[in-house]
């Protein structure tokens, strides 16, 4: 070991997180112990004050601070009350620089911890920016939320508790955002027992460290999504990217549905209900045991942090049994005749079903989109198949489709009525009071709106899926009209959730090769 990475060792060996920091528990998951073969440790960082291990970087930071030191941050989340919290201890005043999109309760709990907030912006870059020149203009200091070497020693006491508790490990499961916390454990971890295996759990819509490892160095990724808004990182840091390239064995990547999932189990095995980062290293550790098919070890997971908004609760429960693939959505074609329904009911051979949507759209045949449940998973999936296909449905498998979980399930209920040159697009928006209307007075009144769908997640990021009338001479004229809007956006005129549900027809070939050549990401 070299001297630069012996020195984080001895730090976190000595660093002193008493007495606002917690020495968490580490709780036994039976049920999922006994779903993986394997057994299952969760470390409750949960449990700290801030109800999250964001507390532990920020505090040995300020610890090392002269009393009363003016400290400046921005963070839309857990890092911002682990400042506030420290800085009040330890006698420092902390300035606290927030998106205006941030969610009132974390504000609140901001200024409740002592911290001054300042609402700046509508993306966190911004807010970055405006805590720096804060910074200049008060001869303050700035507390990074990762990239920092005592950030990244405090965050690596996770570990040191970890291996004091259990004395058999065979793999350690760690989320990873910018990067601070698998990076402090890592290099602990390995530094104490190399035979351990270090994992970093990734957001497949936010994987920057992946990225970085494909690339060599830390990139920057085009957009991340904002489920998993604790891990929502663009950039890996540079000294937490070079630790995690030296004692990371193996990164893995979960969705949003596998998340949720991983929530459903946490709760099961302790009744903490974890925010969709803090569960991002129980799903990493589900998927790769799964993959793996290994039996008989001692698997830990980081529970990172609990500041969940309770109206993300409904997005969650929608989404778990997909997740844990109990649910399968299905786009179904029917006949359009008295029995249809019961008939293919009969087909589905005693399954559950969990939603079912469809609407008269003349005769012929009816498109119905439907929930089923599955008590085998992905083998029941496919034994449910083979009998659609054995019994002559025409059906497509939605289970995976962003769009139907996010939109068209909430949607179905008739085509259009006459033939249009449609381009359907979806639209992701800061979340905050008076978001939508902005939206819409940005998008103008230039254009026809043929179909629209909003619906607020809970979160930090709205969505709208809306259809517009646009002849094909008007393409490149409305495909520059998106681009200075400046919202992100995604094509989805081809899919097929919209030919089959929302559409009368698909886009001409004509259309369809033209859309293709002037569309916006």
């Amino acid at each position: 070991m070299v001297s630069q990475e012996l020195d984080y060792f001895r730090a976190i060996i000595q660093a002193n997180m008493e007495p606002l920091a917690k020495v968490t528990e580490v709780s036994e998951m039976p049920d999922l112990s006994a779903k993986l073969g394997n057994h299952v440790w969760l470390k409750r960082e949960d449990q700290q004050p801030v109800y999250s291990f964001k507390l532990r970087g920020a505090y040995n930071k300020l610890n090392k601070l002269p009393k009363g030191s003016v400290v400046i941050t921005a963070s839309a989340g857990n890092h911002a009350q682990g400042v506030a919290l420290s800085a009040s201890h330890l006698g420092h005043k902390a300035t606290i620089v927030m998106p205006v999109t941030t969610p009132e309760i974390k504000v609140n709990a901001v200024r409740a911890l002592g911290g001054e907030v300042v609402l700046h912006g509508h993306q966190f870059d911004v807010a970055k920016a405006h805590a720096l020149e804060l910074t200049e203009q008060r001869n303050g200091i700035f507390v990074p939320p990762f990239d920092d070497p005592d950030v990244i020693v405090g965050q690596g006491t996770v570990a040191r508790e970890l291996m004091q508790q259990l004395n058999e490990l065979d793999a350690v499961f760690i989320p990873v955002g910018g990067g601070g916390l698998l990076a402090g454990m890592a290099v602990y971890i390995k530094s104490l027992r190399p035979d351990i295996k270090v994992i970093g759990v990734e957001a497949d819509e936010s994987a920057c460290l992946q990225a970085a490892l494909e690339a060599g160095e830390p990139v920057e990724l085009d957009r991340v999504g904002s489920f998993a808004d604790g891990v929502a990182v663009k950039i890996i840091g540079k000294e937490t990217f070079r630790l995690a390239q030296k004692f990371c064995d193996e990164v893995i990547t979960v969705t949003s549905d596998e998340i949720c999932a991983a929530m459903q189990d946490i709760f099961v095995s302790t009744r903490a209900i974890a925010e969709p980062s803090g569960a991002l290293a129980t799903a990493g550790l589900k998927k790769w045991s799964q993959q793996s098919g290994l039996k008989g070890l001692h698997l830990a997971a980081v529970l990172s942090g609990a500041n969940l908004n309770f109206d993300r609760l409904r997005y969650v429960a929608e989404r778990t049994a997909l997740g844990e693939k109990n649910e399968a959505l299905l786009a179904v074609t029917i006949k359009e005749e008295k029995g249809s329904f019961k008939q293919f009911c009969a087909s589905l051979g005693g399954r559950a079903i969990t939603e079912f949507n469809y609407r008269y759209a003349g005769p012929g045949e009816a498109q119905i989109f439907v929930g089923i449940a599955l008590r085998q998973g992905e083998q029941e999936l496919n034994e449910l198949k083979q009998d659609l296909t054995q019994n002559d449905y025409t059906f497509c498998d939605l289970s995976d489709n962003e769009l139907a979980k996010l939109h068209v399930r909430y949607m179905v209920g008739g085509k259009a009525p006459e033939k249009l040159h449609e381009r359907l697009l979806r639209f992701e928006f800061p979340e905050y009071p008076g978001a939508l209307a902005r939206f819409l007075d940005t998008l103008g009144n230039d254009w026809n709106i043929t179909l629209f769908h909003y619906r607020s997640q809970g979160g930090s990021m709205g969505y709208v899926l809306a259809g517009f009338a646009i002849e094909p001479e008007q393409f490149e004229t409305f495909n520059k009209h998106l681009n200075d809007l400046g919202y992100s956006v995604q094509d989805e005129t081809h899919n097929p959730c919209f030919t089959q549900f929302l559409t009368t027809q698909p886009l001409s070939e004509k259309t369809a090769k033209l859309a293709d050549r002037k569309s916006v990401v």
